[in-house]
């Protein structure tokens, strides 16, 4: 099985979704629960089926976040226990932890993302929307839509609501491809702020503690603001606890949406009929952009731990083993969705896990569904037609990822 195990270890599959499919689905049908021994990885668990994923993710009791949660080869946990002191991981935010610290700093910035606190902003987000396709549009009768134009309007987003300022946007845009995009040859050859992804973990922190310290001395109505004043059982943040934080929100809670809204508009140039079905009637695009998000399924993993024995559909998880829940393989799954292989603007009941599932839900996930919504409802009402002008490509990554280039020519209504 050592081409299974090479292949999902593989960032080159994940820029691949012909092949990504191809395997999972192999294992969804062959081996769900299937064990991954490769040379430079420690061993684990590929869970590739919906319900088992579920089943992993509802129970944070005996699945922990932490030690282990993305995929690392040995040589890199080696070095960040060597700049951590014995972390594998370099940052502590909340998708490293577990009960009871999850769900204490989980509070801390829950109500700004809940669907009353977002509603007050629809119509700037609207305006961040329009700002974007003017610029868009400013660009004659074509553009690359995956680097020009779909991580603007989630980054302005992010930034008004973090406190960033627009001048810094250039600045934040490199820093998150250079963390998520880190195993892409593209991205290595396009490094311009950082050597390594410890050095951009570096810049981000003293960035971000620089802004800590100028929100301590100005305040003002921003999750900045927040951090900067953020207590934990009656005592300050620690930093580098504020600073993964930091990190999470600047980075996460844009580069997911972007990926989601350039992902989408391939599906809908690709599945015509869909594109015409949704200029013909927009109240289907909240249905539409669950669909896209379940198309893209951005985030292609997690990590959970074992703390005891566990019988996962027959096979003999032990207590200390790690479980890698492949999130794509659960959204193309045959037993849970009907003709999981085709874009449908009004699949009905999408219940997808591309925000995850249980207490580790996606604290964003109302707002991306927000942000899209609104973009597309600009986008659609402004651009007249819209076709590929090139091939499209994807990064080549295997814990986020997305479209790294989306040529496309376009006209204006």
């Amino acid at each position: 099985m050592t081409a299974i195990a090479d292949a999902i270890v593989s960032a080159g599959t994940y820029a691949d979704p012909a092949a990504m499919d191809a395997l999972f689905a192999q294992l969804r049908r062959d081996d769900p629960v299937h064990r991954v021994e490769h040379p430079d990885y420690r061993p684990f668990w590929a869970i590739t089926k919906f319900s088992d994923i579920q089943e992993v993710e509802r129970q944070a009791d005996i699945f922990l976040n932490a030690p282990r949660t993305f995929l690392r080869t040995l040589a890199y946990e080696e070095r960040a226990r060597a700049a951590t002191g014995g972390n594998p991981a370099l940052l502590r935010s909340l998708v490293f932890m577990d009960a009871p610290d999850h769900a204490r700093y989980r509070k801390l910035t829950q109500a700004w993302f809940m669907p009353g606190r977002i509603r007050v902003l629809e119509e700037e987000f609207r305006a961040l929307a329009n700002e974007v396709i003017d610029e868009m549009a400013d660009r004659g009768r074509s553009c690359d839509f995956a680097t020009e134009v779909a991580p603007y309007y989630p980054v302005r987003v992010i930034m008004r609501i973090l406190g960033v300022p627009r001048s810094d946007e250039s600045l934040i845009l490199q820093l998150t491809q250079e963390i998520f995009g880190s195993d892409d040859p593209d991205v290595q050859a396009s490094r311009t702020t950082t050597a390594s992804l410890a050095d951009t973990v570096k810049v981000f922190s003293d960035y971000f503690r620089d802004l800590t310290a100028d929100r301590r001395r100005h305040p003002a109505d921003d999750l900045a603001t927040l951090f900067a004043r953020a207590e934990i059982d009656g005592r300050p943040m620690a930093d580098h606890e504020s600073i993964s934080y930091y990190i999470l929100v600047a980075t996460a809670g844009h580069d997911t949406t972007s990926s989601s809204t350039a992902g989408g508009l391939l599906a809908l140039i690709q599945h015509p009929d869909e594109l015409r079905r949704l200029r013909a009637d927009p109240s289907l695009l909240p249905t539409a952009v669950d669909e896209m998000v379940r198309w893209v399924s951005p985030v292609r993993h997690f990590f959970r731990t074992a703390t005891r024995d566990y019988d996962l559909r027959g096979r003999p998880v032990k207590a200390g083993d790690s479980l890698m829940m492949c999130y794509p393989s659960a959204n193309r799954d045959e037993e849970i969705f009907d003709d999981p292989f085709t874009f449908r603007a009004d699949r009905p009941m999408n219940g997808h896990i591309a925000f995850g599932y249980g207490p580790h839900l996606c604290l964003g996930m109302h707002m991306a569904r927000m942000e899209m919504r609104i973009f597309y409802e600009e986008l659609l009402r402004r651009v007249a037609d819209v076709g590929l002008a090139g091939e499209p490509a994807w990064l080549a990554s295997t814990n986020v990822g997305g479209l790294k280039r989306l040529p496309i020519h376009f006209s204006m209504a």
